[in-house]
């Protein structure tokens, strides 16, 4: 009889917990902490209430009125403590004294704990408290379930309470809500995941359009300078304050170049011919409105709407000497630039890629052959002596040139740079001066056509073993706007005392067969001895045979007037 009791009361008690569950609406693991539905220890734990159930035995009925109290009154049952040692008879039936205490301590530490949720039922009579709901709302198969148990939706078969005790079995329910509720939790993380992404997304769309407010300041001062000198440079002539304010806030996407990496040599040199570089690549985008218009007026009209055409030498032997009897031409050169696929131009580029390209470059000349075949020389180490020597015979590049310092462009110097030439100096490449390249043929006299011819197979030999830079529209692209399209630039060291008598006549002669006049050492310099280095000035819009064409024709013209006077 009395386990048969047991078991009644038992079953009351756990429909009673999960009522309370479900109606509290609140989470599970506090309630199942007690762990009630578990049966071996449920039959020394119950009877803590014991009073309840009205058929109890005989020998206890003082104990009947306890289970039935007013909801506000739960002290009583606490009052009669003496009813609570009986458990300890439970596995002894014919002992029902209450006098065995002693036995019972070992057992209530795990007993006297659970009779402390026996008042909890009596909580759902309040209104729960508004922090005891859940922070986060029910997904829709929860709500749908009514798992606060009121209200219940007829067409899910009545609310939570009728379905587990009307005949459901609780573990039927509980494995849906969970799932449902996982499906809920993974889609909220899900959605919290891609909201911080598109937060990081929106931050560097930001950052690419963010310029530190001194570079700003630094730019503002400079172009109120520039407008008040009397520079004649391209720069002066198409920064407009228009062209200036809608491009100093931009960067380039990948090596956030700005503005005044573009213009500071112009900036700082008022005297400059250009005045602008381009730091990356992108940077030729990025702020194209400055840069198309001074690419057309420097390359003779080469808009931006032009693209420029496909890379063509020619037939290598249509040039010959353009001084056969030496009276006029001491030296003929023909150059062109490149840039290593995949590196940032000067400003950008770190100590370390600086040596990278510098090991690349060495390696790929040391497998040139024949008439290329020669020795690369490191500026790292170099004693002073050879390296001004090699600058005196016009092989080797100057350190300390005040336009490319302003640009950056000589940072970690001589780390990376180097000089690479034949066993005759017939044939060079300067190793990231201004370009990461410079591939130069040159000799003695006006022979064009044979200096051409080297500089053909050189660059032909070398794209074999390193990819170049090269954009659709702009061709080739480097460092300078003035070194773009072919980059070809064929010049000769020139003797025309009766031209250069007078400059500016000299230089009007040139232009009008897009032929460029400067100094013996190039940019920047002046003719010493009466010897001026005049090319051709168009690198974009023609192909390279045509760009050596043009220095060709014009040089003979030049000859032909000094002749005639």
């Amino acid at each position: 009889m009395f386990a048969l009791w047991y078991l009644t009361f038992a079953v009351d008690e756990i429909r009673k917990r999960l009522a309370w569950l479900f109606s509290s609406n609140k989470p599970a693991a506090p309630a199942l902490d007690n762990k009630p539905a578990n049966p071996a220890p449920a039959k020394e734990s119950a009877p803590a209430p014991a009073p309840a159930p009205a058929p109890a035995p005989a020998p206890k009925p003082a104990a009947v009125p306890a289970p039935k109290p007013d909801p506000p009154k739960p002290a009583p049952v606490v009052a009669k403590p003496t009813p609570v040692p009986v458990p300890a008879t439970v596995p002894t039936p014919p002992k029902e004294e209450p006098t065995p205490k002693p036995k019972a301590e070992p057992v209530p530490a795990p007993v006297v704990a659970p009779p402390k949720p026996s008042p909890a039922p009596a909580k759902p009579s309040s209104p729960p408290k508004q922090a005891d709901k859940m922070p986060i709302p029910l997904p829709k198969s929860l709500t749908e379930a009514n798992t606060n148990g009121q209200n219940g939706n007829a067409a899910n078969g009545g609310n939570v309470d009728e379905r587990v005790f009307g005949g459901q079995q609780a573990e039927k329910v509980l494995p849906a809500a969970k799932e449902a509720s996982n499906d809920f939790i993974k889609g909220e993380t899900n959605a919290f995941i891609q909201s911080i992404k598109e937060a990081q997304q929106l931050g560097e769309r930001k950052q690419d359009t963010m310029v530190d407010a001194a570079v700003l300041a630094k730019l503002e001062e400079g172009y109120a300078k520039l407008a008040a000198s009397d520079s004649k440079s391209l720069l002066k002539k198409y920064l407009t304050k228009e062209v200036f304010d809608n491009l100093k806030n931009k960067v380039t996407p990948t090596f956030k170049s700005t503005l005044l990496d573009v213009i500071q040599s112009g900036l700082e040199n008022h005297d400059s011919g250009v005045g602008i570089y381009a730091p990356d690549a992108e940077a030729y985008t990025v702020f194209a409105d400055l840069f198309d218009p001074i690419i057309e007026d420097y390359h003779g009209g080469f808009k931006k709407t032009d693209k420029h055409p496909a890379s063509t030498f020619g037939d290598v032997s249509t040039f010959g000497n353009v001084d056969p009897t030496n009276e006029y031409v001491i030296s003929t050169r023909v150059r062109c630039g490149r840039s290593m696929q995949g590196y940032p131009f000067n400003p950008c580029l770190t100590e370390a890629q600086y040596k990278e390209m510098e090991g690349k470059v060495s390696s790929t000349l040391s497998g040139l052959e024949g008439e290329l075949k020669g020795k690369f020389y490191p500026l790292t180490g170099m004693e002073k002596a050879v390296q001004q020597q090699l600058i005196d015979d016009h092989f080797l590049f100057k350190e300390g040139d005040r336009f490319l310092q302003a640009a950056n462009a000589c940072r970690f110097w001589p780390s990376g740079r180097g000089i690479y030439h034949n066993d005759a100096k017939t044939f060079l490449v300067w190793c990231n001066e201004e370009d990461h390249l410079r591939i130069i043929s040159m000799q003695q006299g006006g022979d064009l056509g044979q200096i051409y011819k080297r500089l053909v197979t050189a660059v032909n030999e070398i794209e074999k073993r390193v990819p170049f830079s090269h954009d659709d529209r702009l061709g080739f692209l480097t460092f300078c706007p003035t070194n773009l399209g072919t980059t070809i630039r064929a010049s000769v060291h020139i003797k025309v005392p009766k031209l250069a008598s007078n400059k500016a006549k000299l230089e009007e002669v040139a232009a009008k067969y897009n032929l460029q006049v400067r100094g013996t050492r190039g940019e920047h310099t002046e003719a010493e001895g009466g010897v001026y280095d005049i090319s051709n000035k168009r690198r974009m819009g023609l192909t390279e045979f045509e760009a050596v064409k043009e220095m060709y024709d014009g040089i003979t013209e030049l000859i032909k007037l000094e002749k005639s006077l």
